[in-house]
Parts: structure tokens; C-alpha cells; sequence
């Protein structure tokens, strides 16, 4: 018994690649590497510079014929490292029923995507419209690598959009439909290397990692950037930008398509921490953020031509435009801080509308995941029947609205006006049936209960 529990030990072990024990460079990228004892494995770089170390007279007091008898409680065996910091092998591409291989005949079509993204998200029709073409453009990009010996060039995004519009849950929905690796990071964490905070590297540690750490399935996947606005230009100051114009020129190469050096399993390269090679070639970039303040920009454009007389542009005609941002151009995005650099390597551009009553009713009802079919769900398992009057939506999705941070919000109220019946229900078993009154949203009534045996009297 114990010789096969070796035995699958071993083969677990086999599926990671073993790397250096000095440089932490993978057995893939540096070659045979010589193995030693207790499971010590040097490349032959790091080994003939340790030899040219001893030929100088720099380490005459080490002994080499001590090395196998190195105390290994000083350091960190190759084999105590956690799997998440390990390199799986390259495998040869197998048609498995789990994750069948990615073709151009099973890639949605844009109006199959767009079918799709309308089960989950509200609205925004337009946007889903230029997500579903810019995505099924790239992963037939990515799959047929040339077309006639005509490169074609990346379609990595930029959506703007106010908060809670839902541009997370557009790229979370998309990743999902294609079943593609899919990492979501902050751009207001990013700093410029040999500062405080993540490398731009960061953003592919945490795509390797949702890749399980396979880095062919890594390079088809999608990076989503949030908060892209704050990396913008900071104006009017005399220190080092270096967490604004300095991160979106160490951007620059990884939108662009470049061979990067990433940490394994951690944010940040260090000493104990295993290197592989990623190729950001293929993978799709999505930046979004709020802007916030941009209309002020774009308003200022537009009153250029505001004069004096009766055919004048008035200076606030589009002070009550909600849909202003629609108007953004890339001249407005180089005035509030982004550089051309960096919005030329992000080519496709697009807003998102702000959300109104009657969007914010909709996703309470509609979406396949909407958080009242979660209640509703919840309290189906303790046997009760949850429902909502059309007065309460509406209730729910003013309030909304007054709070001003979009869909957001809804999750919020939903979970106050919950917490009562979610508490009480499973403690009466003779409730059979809940409904939420518009009056109990206001605080003006309660819901309505009704008991399991007048449900009973009324089905039969």
C-alpha cells in the first residue's frame, strides 16, 4: 500500500515542471537541468557560475564534497513549495468532454454572444453589440494566427461608463460564454517598478493563477482592468508620477504583445519564487472605468462653438444630457490624463449608459441570476413561496436611484428589507407564502403571510 501511495505521489509530482534551485527559472526555459541530492536541481548557468566562483577565490571557505550533507532545515526543499507556485508541463492538447478545444466553429457568432449577454445583463445594447464583434473577431485572430499573410492586430478595449452600469459583469458573463481564463484586477493598486505596490507584471500572475497555472491556456485569456481612469496623468505637480503616466507606459508592452517574465504564485518577483515566460500576444485586454468629471471635458469641447444670438448653442444645453458620455472622443480621454500611447494600443472604445427606474426594475425581474429569483430560491428550500407586487419593483428601484451608485444599490436595499423575513421564516413552519407590498419597502406596511393551510384550501 505504502509503495503505491509513492507511486502516485510521484506522478502527481511529474505533472510539474522542476526549475532551478538558485535562479528559480524553469526546467522548460534554461534546459537539462543536473540533478544532486536531496532533491537539489541546479541549471547549468547558475552551476558553472557557482564553478566560476571558486576558480576567483570568492567562496574558498564552501567545500563541495559537504553539498550533499547541507543542512536542509536552512532552506526550502524543492518539494515543500506549495503547488500554486509550480509550473505545470506543457501538454500535448487533448479533446477532453470538460474543456473541449477552442475552434472557429464552436466560437459564438456576435448575435449568439449578444443572445447570450441579454439573458444576464440589462440594457446596454450597444455595448454588447461592440463587445460580442471585438471578442469573436479576436479569438478568430488568436486561432487562425494569419489570414493570407495578413497580421491582423489586437481588439483590446476601453469601456467607460458610470459605476455599477455593469462593466464587470459584462466581461464576467463574456469569459463564462467562451470559457476562457479570466483575471479581474485593480489598476489604482499598480505602481511603477521599485515602488511600493503591484508590478504591471501582477496582472498576468493573476491570469496564470485562474489558468490553473497552464501558460498555453493563459495566453487565450482575458484580462480585465478596472478603474483604468486613476492610472490617468496627475496635473500640476512637481514629484515622480508613479502610479499614473508611469504605469500606463509599463502597460504598454503587455497591450501591445511582449514575452514577460512572471511570478508563479505571487505578485511580486523575489528570490524563492519560480519564473515562467508568458506571451501577452493573444490575450484580450479590457480597461474600464467611471471617468468621473469627464463630461465637464467633453462639455467644454462641445461650447466651443457657443456664441451670442438667437441661433446660439446655449453653454448649458448639455448640462441635463445623460447620455453625455456617449459623446466621448479620444481627444477628451488625452485631456483628463491618458496618454496617446496608451489609448492607440487600445483601439476599440465604447460607453455604457447610466442605469433609469425602469433598467433597474428590469434586472430585479429579468436576468436568468436576478437577486430576487436568489430569495426566491432560498426560501423555496425552507417551503415558502416569495413573491413581489409590482409596486414594490418600483419602490425598490427609487430607492435605488437616490443612492446614485447604480445596480449596485439593489443588492444593498434587498438585503435590509430581507433580514426580518429571512430571520423569522424558517421559526414558523406554517407560513406557506410571502409577499413583498410596495408599503413594506416605504416602511409604510409589512409584507403579507399566508398560512400553508389556506394555500392548500385555495389549490384544491
Amino acid at each position: 500500500m505504502e509503495d503505491n501511495k509513492d507511486l502516485r505521489d510521484d506522478n502527481k509530482d511529474d505533472e510539474y515542471e522542476k526549475y532551478c534551485y538558485l535562479c528559480r527559472r524553469p526546467e522548460s526555459k534554461v534546459g537539462k537541468l543536473i540533478y544532486m541530492p536531496n532533491d537539489i536541481n541546479i541549471c547549468q548557468d547558475c552551476m558553472q557560475k557557482t564553478f566560476d566562483s571558486f576558480s576567483g577565490g570568492g567562496m574558498q571557505f564552501m567545500d563541495l564534497s559537504n553539498l550533499p550533507n547541507l543542512n536542509m532545515n536552512q532552506f526550502t526543499p524543492v518539494n515543500d513549495i506549495p503547488k500554486k507556485q509550480k509550473i505545470k508541463k506543457k501538454k500535448e492538447k487533448e479533446k477532453t468532454k470538460e474543456e473541449p478545444e477552442m475552434t472557429l466553429s464552436s466560437i459564438p457568432a456576435p448575435h449568439e454572444m449578444k443572445a447570450k449577454l441579454d439573458d444576464y445583463v440589462i440594457g446596454q445594447d450597444y455595448a454588447k453589440k461592440v463587445i460580442s464583434v471585438a471578442v469573436y473577431n479576436h479569438y478568430k485572430r488568436v486561432l487562425t494566427n494569419t489570414m493570407d499573410d495578413i497580421e491582423i492586430e489586437k481588439s483590446n478595449m476601453l469601456m467607460l461608463g458610470p459605476t455599477g452600469c455593469g462593466k464587470t459583469y459584462l466581461v464576467k458573463t463574456i469569459a463564462r460564454i467562451l470559457n476562457v481564463p479570466l483575471a479581474i484586477t485593480d489598476a489604482t493598486t499598480l505602481t511603477e517598478a521599485g515602488y511600493i505596490g503591484d508590478d504591471v507584471e501582477s496582472v498576468l500572475s493573476k491570469l496564470l493563477a485562474a489558468a490553473d497555472n497552464d501558460v498555453d491556456k493563459a495566453e487565450r485569456g482575458i484580462i480585465f482592468i478596472d478603474e483604468i481612469d486613476k492610472i490617468a496623468k496627475k496635473k500640476n505637480t512637481n514629484s515622480r508620477d508613479v502610479s499614473g503616466e508611469a504605469v500606463q507606459q509599463g502597460l504598454l508592452k503587455l497591450l501591445e504583445g511582449a514575452d514577460v517574465e512572471v511570478p508563479v504564485g505571487a505578485g511580486s518577483k523575489n528570490a524563492m519564487v519560480p519564473l515562467t515566460t508568458v506571451n501577452t500576444k493573444n490575450i484580450l485586454f479590457i480597461c474600464g472605468g467611471a471617468f468621473p468629471e469627464i463630461e465637464d471635458i467633453i462639455k467644454a469641447r462641445l461650447n466651443k462653438q457657443s456664441s451670442i444670438g438667437f441661433r446660439a448653442d446655449l453653454k448649458d444645453k448639455y448640462d441635463k444630457d445623460e447620455n453625455l458620455l456617449s459623446k466621448v472622443t479620444v481627444e477628451d480621454l488625452r485631456e483628463f490624463g491618458m496618454i496617446p500611447e496608451f489609448l492607440g494600443r487600445l483601439p476599440v472604445l465604447y460607453t455604457l449608459q447610466s442605469l433609469n427606474e425602469e433598467m433597474l426594475v428590469q434586472i430585479l425581474k429579468e436576468p436568468k441570476n436576478a437577486i430576487l429569483k436568489q430569495y426566491q430560491k432560498l426560501l423555496s428550500l425552507d417551503g415558502v413561496d416569495l413573491r413581489f407586487d409590482n409596486a414594490a419593483y418600483h419602490a425598490i428601484a427609487k430607492r435605488a436611484m437616490e443612492k446614485k451608485t447604480g445596480a449596485r444599490a439593489l443588492r444593498a436595499i434587498i438585503e435590509e428589507f430581507m433580514l426580518d423575513i429571512m430571520y423569522q421564516i424558517p421559526r414558523d413552519d406554517t407560513i406557506g407564502r410571502v409577499t413583498i407590498t410596495g408599503d413594506y419597502i416605504e416602511g409604510t406596511g409589512g409584507p403579507l403571510l399566508e398560512m400553508r393551510g389556506t394555500l392548500a384550501l385555495e389549490e384544491s
